[in-house]
């Protein structure tokens, strides 16, 4: 599985949360904590999903940048 993850610089750390899987968040003092964190919750957000019998959303969020003039 695939998702695509927003990463957000706090006042003093990094936030992450997952558009397709409502409530799935992590924080971390750095990008790589961070990162590494939101994929554990990822994968205990889907299996507990999976545990309580409920539907794994598929992953439909779309992520790009895009150039704007100054």
């Amino acid at each position: 599985m695939r998702y695509a993850v927003v990463i957000e610089k706090a006042e003093g750390n990094y936030s992450a949360y997952v558009p397709d899987l409502p409530g799935c968040v992590a924080t971390g003092q750095t990008l790589a904590e961070v990162e590494a964190e939101i994929r554990e919750a990822i994968f205990f957000h889907v299996e507990g999903l999976r545990e309580d019998g409920l539907p794994i959303p598929d992953a439909a969020s779309q992520v790009e940048y895009i150039d704007v003039a100054a």
